[in-house]
């Protein structure tokens, strides 16, 4: 035998209006207008065939019927919100799995995934490295670190940072015999590629620069493959500045030049929508979030 439930919204916008005597106060804790709960209410009188409410001298009051309709559901309300709060307690903990590129979990995460398990330690993040994303989301992936324009449907997509190209190398090779002062000295360097010869060829493109060969080069699987074999003199690497901002700031590498390229593509924060506030995949997002812009407010890269 299937139960008989009145329209769920409209028992929430009653419980709401009882609670207060006030459709408008009631409106502004559920977020909606106040003809919205005077609609819900409506709709329910008329599912119920009685009325709720009555006004008096300007005040809101309860009908004897309504009355005793609050007092029969208000514990309901208030076991629903207190359900709902262990369950996102006990969601708050536990393990988690971010899924993203091997070279952004390397430079990036890997070196600061302490600082978050030092605020989150009942939190147990669980890496997983992806070649390469689907524009979905694994079934055993909570949260995932998307390159792209942010349009990934079905899906919460956060900004962490707009992305830059900027070229880079080793302090010798900088300080080598062969100068590096300004962008067409490269003929004479060897150029280290990530995955194809494209990024290369729009950088040289957006420096007004046509006479330089960029199919001459290894190219390598992984961002941070290039920025190694940049770091140990091989030649001039032009590297994500987000990836290459820790060997930056060691002083593994260095910006020979002031010219950057400004990507059409970011870094994206994302995950199933509603998932969004569970407490863990929150916990997450926010500190990634934080994380970026406390960093950004220290940029070391030129420009």
């Amino acid at each position: 035998m299937s139960r008989r439930l009145p329209p769920l919204n409209a028992v929430k916008a009653f419980e709401a209006a009882a609670r207060h005597l006030s459709f408008t106060r009631a409106a502004e804790e559920l977020f909606v207008t106040q003809a919205a709960v005077s609609h819900q209410i409506k709709a329910l009188e008329e599912y119920l065939s009685l009325k709720l409410f009555r006004r008096k001298n300007r005040s809101l009051l309860l009908t004897e019927e309504g009355q005793g309709y609050f007092l029969d559901i208000k514990d309901i309300f208030v076991q629903l919100a207190d359900s709902t709060d262990r369950l996102l307690a006990r969601s708050a903990i536990g393990s988690l799995t971010v899924s993203m590129s091997p070279s952004f979990a390397i430079q990036w995460l890997v070196p600061r995934l302490a600082k978050f398990s030092e605020n989150n330690p009942d939190i147990d993040v669980r890496i997983k490295a992806v070649d390469d994303d689907d524009d979905a989301l694994a079934d055993d992936v909570d949260v995932a670190i998307f390159y792209g324009q942010g349009n990934w449907a079905g899906l919460r997509a956060d900004k962490l940072r707009n992305e830059v190209l900027i070229p880079v190398c080793s302090p010798l090779l900088l300080n080598g015999p062969k100068p590096l002062e300004k962008p067409s000295d490269l003929r004479n360097h060897t150029l280290l590629h990530d995955t194809s010869r494209h990024d290369w060829q729009a950088w040289f493109r957006h420096c007004g620069i046509n006479d330089i060969n960029v199919n001459q080069g290894p190219i390598f699987s992984h961002s941070s493959l290039v920025l190694q074999a940049a770091a140990h003199g091989q030649g001039i690497a032009l590297g994500y500045s987000v990836l290459a901002r820790p060997d930056i700031k060691a002083g593994r590498l260095v910006c020979p030049f002031q010219e950057v390229l400004v990507s059409k593509d970011a870094y994206y924060l994302v995950c199933q929508q509603n998932h969004a506030e569970v407490g863990k995949i929150a916990a997450f997002r926010e500190w990634m979030l934080d994380m970026f812009e406390e960093e950004s407010r220290s940029e070391l890269l030129p420009g």
